[in-house]
């Protein structure tokens, strides 16, 4: 039993990996060879037909031997069909032949079934492929290469009909291989063939050499760092060291030459990096600090950076900058529930035509983070061990995913996925590690200033807080004998409207027996301070002489009330004797005041 379940599982790995593709041909290939920028690149447009017994799913597509290396892109798509309404066909790397070169295995989207047809465009993008010829070149002279290619579509099926076509950046073409026929050149365009009945594998070599003096500009390493924080903000920063790969310069650089010709051929003077359309704060500085001749341009699809670095790049110089700028999260970051999703591009567009020789990105992740999983683009790319990094309130650290790449192309800017784990309530956990301590240090300098550390008693201390503490007492017992002789006034006052003496009387004596109360009081807090100030102890007599005078001004006002109203002293005799005693109240009340005022 179990060798039969051993054998149907090789028997379908077999059936499934190697379908018959004996039956395929090539019916029509048109190839457009674009020799424009420094990455030359392919563009196939293959017409496919079944012409054998059984069914495929795959289209290989072989790369020539010398060629390999140089390869740093391969996609396919089905033409004919709506490019937005599709994706890129799954492409595999199988194997590697000394002889044949390499294959890259194509998945059609559906089986090919005997006498159909399908037309794929294949798009190859080299790299390092171009041989600068001359290698060193003045800074006014034009930059010229040398390209090698296969005239024929290099293929493991017989190919009816083929033409490839060839575009310089210029019509000036030093030399180009004029065979095999027919060969013919219109301007910036060279065509060969068309050819017929092209076997498989079929080899030739044309060269071309010709004018390019675009920029050959190519990215050494690329460190990207993007930091994800939940409270709204998605930070990217790119330090790069680039380099002019094109032709170096021979001889010493002239400003003077430079200026007198400022379209200085192969000279890369600027460049455009292009940021997603949210992107703000964007900062482009150096070792020496902001490069201040950048310019943005806000676009309705992205943002526009013109790069100008501090000097023109001439061939073999290099520059170092860093280019940052913030985005907002929700444009880029999911969730639902503590499931959160990032999803983002893995580069940038740095330039046009861009070689990325190393890429290394860094994905800062909020600290407590977990669950991490990385989906990549679809394409190959390598996942090193998380890394850890520590921020400001940082306890375990920030988990860091690290990625990554060689060789990134215009082609490779696509999105990438991290899936991750995060419980909102760490949202608090850095507003509470810096309201805490806050908080307890608060505590415990309210708790300090209430201590006392010394070793020996301050009797000087001791003694002023006591008098302090018996005069606000003195104060306190103050307030209330102010208090009782607003009422003595009060009942006078209304005495003499109803004319109740005996009410008046009874009210008067209550009120009378208060103040006796507060006077004890404040004799007894004199005796009690006498031992600590004795300036204290004669200002609280002086009060209370000052008290007296006051309770027996009262009893005047109070003698002439009852005269005035027992109708013995005449209106005009009461108002002239009473003005008299209040003006003498104001004065005791004034002296009272300013001895509660110095304590």
């Amino acid at each position: 039993m179990m060798r039969l379940s051993f054998f149907c599982i090789f028997a379908t790995i077999v059936f499934v990996s190697g379908q018959d593709q004996d039956g395929l041909i090539n019916s029509n290939v048109e190839r457009t060879l674009d020799l424009v920028s420094h990455l030359p690149k392919e563009i196939i447009s293959v017409t496919i037909e079944n012409r054998g017994t059984k069914a495929t799913r795959y289209y290989d597509y072989y790369v020539e031997p010398q060629h390999v290396n140089n390869v740093a892109y391969v996609g396919a798509i089905v033409k004919g069909k709506n490019n937005d309404d599709q994706g890129n066909l799954l492409i595999k790397q199988e194997t590697t032949d000394k002889t044949k070169g390499a294959v890259y295995r194509i998945a059609l989207p559906n089986d090919l079934r005997a006498g159909q047809t399908i037309a794929l465009e294949i798009e190859v993008a080299h790299i390092n492929a171009l041989r600068l010829y001359p290698a060193e070149i003045t800074q006014i002279e034009r930059q010229l290469v040398l390209y090698k290619a296969n005239p024929y579509y290099y293929s493991r099926y017989t190919t009816q009909k083929q033409k490839t076509t060839v575009t310089l950046p210029t019509d000036r073409a030093e030399s180009y291989t004029q065979t095999p026929k027919p060969v013919a050149k219109s301007e910036q365009t060279i065509t060969y063939g068309p050819y017929e009945n092209v076997a498989a594998l079929t080899r030739s070599e044309i060269t071309l050499h010709y004018e390019n003096n675009n920029p050959f500009l190519t990215v050494s390493n690329l460190n990207r760092w993007i930091e994800v924080s939940h409270w709204g903000n998605v930070a990217v920063e790119e330090t790069i060291d680039m380099y002019h790969s094109g032709a170096k310069l021979k001889g010493p650089f002239s400003r003077l030459d430079f200026q007198r010709r400022p379209d200085s051929l192969s000279a890369v003077k600027t460049f455009k990096t292009s940021l997603p359309a949210s992107a703000r704060d964007i900062y482009y500085r150096d070792e020496i600090g902001n490069v201040s001749t950048s310019h943005v341009k806000e676009m309705q699809d992205q943002v526009e950076v013109e790069i100008r670095p501090r000097f023109p790049l001439f061939g073999g110089w290099r520059t170092h900058y860093m280019l940052g700028y913030n985005v907002p999260s929700y444009q880029y970051l999911f969730n639902k529930g503590n499931q959160y999703v990032l999803k983002m591009r893995l580069v940038d567009h740095v330039y046009d035509d861009q070689l990325l020789e190393q890429v290394t990105i860094r994905i800062v992740l909020p600290e407590h983070s977990r669950n991490i999983e990385f989906y990549p683009p679809p394409y190959g790319v390598e996942r090193l061990p998380n890394e850890k990094h520590y921020t400001y309130l940082d306890t375990v650290g920030r988990p860091v995913v690290v990625i990554t790449k060689r060789n990134v192309l215009f082609q490779h800017i696509q999105d990438f996925e991290i899936h991750y784990t995060f419980d909102k309530f760490m949202l608090f956990n850095e507003p509470m590690l810096l309201v805490g301590p806050l908080f307890g240090l608060f505590c415990l300098v309210i708790i300090l200033v209430r201590l006392n550390f010394s070793i020996s008693r301050n009797e000087g201390s001791e003694a002023r807080m006591r008098v302090q503490a018996v005069w606000d007492q003195v104060v306190e017992n103050n307030l209330k004998r102010t208090g009782f002789y607003q009422k003595i006034d009060d009942a006078l006052n209304a005495y003499k409207a109803n004319k109740d003496l005996k009410g008046y009387n009874e009210q008067r004596k209550k009120i009378e027996n208060e103040l006796k109360t507060v006077q004890q009081d404040l004799a007894g807090l004199q005796a009690k301070v006498k031992a600590d100030s004795a300036d204290s102890a004669e200002k609280i007599a002086e009060l209370q002489r000052l008290d007296t005078q006051q309770r027996e001004i009262q009893q005047v006002l109070s003698g002439l009330a009852e005269k005035l109203v027992g109708n013995k002293l005449p209106k005009p005799a009461y108002l002239t004797q009473e003005e008299a005693a209040r003006i003498r109240l104001r004065e005791i009340n004034a002296r009272i005041s300013a001895i509660i005022n110095q304590y």
